[in-house]
């Protein structure tokens, strides 16, 4: 059986896969990786089957002995001191280390066979919010490797973009609450140059600014929330849902993410200045 050992965790490092998909009728969030695109690219280059898990690595700071021989692939935020966007040999023995990244917040780190935990409710997702699927990893934990069942890709090096250090732009549209805002309160959304707020996680990120003005006052019953939901809660500024989202709210809904931005949504850091467009 092959297997590695966690060193290591930095800030937070958990299991993800595409999450407990079309369960949310049931009152199951969906949770899974947060920057879908990157965790994907990273089971491909080591040829895991679709969904199988890795280890989703918060600010750097993982470092993991491998126990057998093990090809692994990382991809997402640009970790120093490892191989990126390619595949690579860990021999038995050996230890990898991620540095800080450099832009970025998430870093994948793929396995290949995957990692080979035991599934709840059809998925090997770290939950933050409903506290479902493995704990997030710890110190001296030993992770079971499956066995390979794909042939490798025959890819040395994937050409993909860092994520930006700078401003980042995310695409809106309207959403199903709109109408509790004034029209000035619309205009700030799309106007303002917010900041990231260091109270974001996986459930969503907080971005500081000023608050928007409310057309209505009042309460508003719980109703369905999705993946890149953009929320109002009562300070007035924005929190935009990400994969631990709960899967109801009672806070209206400004707006929502464009899908094709929602993984940058994953990838944005303390600090870092956003700007909401309908572009």
């Amino acid at each position: 059986m092959s297997s590695l050992t966690v060193l290591e965790t930095g800030p937070l490092a958990t299991i993800q896969d595409r999450g407990r998909i079309g369960q949310a009728a049931l009152g199951v969030p969906s949770s899974g990786a947060c920057d879908r695109s990157a965790y994907a690219l990273s089971n491909r280059l080591v040829g895991n089957p679709v969904g199988a898990a890795a280890i989703e690595v918060t600010f750097g700071g993982l470092a993991i002995h491998a126990d057998t021989d093990l090809v692994v692939a990382i991809t997402g935020a640009p970790c120093t001191g490892v191989p990126l966007n390619a595949p690579a040999t860990l021999r038995a023995g050996q230890v990898l280390r991620l540095g800080a990244p450099a832009s970025g917040l998430r870093t994948y780190v793929a396995v290949r066979g995957g990692i080979d935990v035991p599934e709840e409710l059809g998925s090997r997702s770290t939950d933050l919010l409903s506290g479902l699927g493995p704990a997030p990893l710890e110190a001296d934990q030993t992770l079971p490797v499956g066995s390979a069942v794909l042939p490798m890709p025959g890819v040395d090096l994937a050409p993909v973009a860092h994520p930006p250090a700078g401003d980042v732009v995310l695409r809106v549209t309207p959403g199903p609450r709109r109408d509790w805002f004034t029209d000035a309160g619309w205009a700030a959304l799309v106007s303002q140059r917010y900041v990231v707020s260091s109270n974001s996680n996986r459930v969503g990120v907080r971005l500081d600014g000023a608050p928007l003005e409310r057309a209505r006052t009042g309460e508003l019953a719980s109703e369905g929330m999705a993946r890149g939901a953009i929320q109002i809660p009562p300070s007035g500024t924005p929190v935009i849902f990400l994969a631990d989202h709960p899967v109801t709210g009672g806070y209206p809904v400004v707006a929502y993410v464009s899908e094709a931005d929602l993984d940058a949504c994953a990838q944005l850091r303390p600090g870092q200045p956003v700007r909401l467009t309908t572009r």
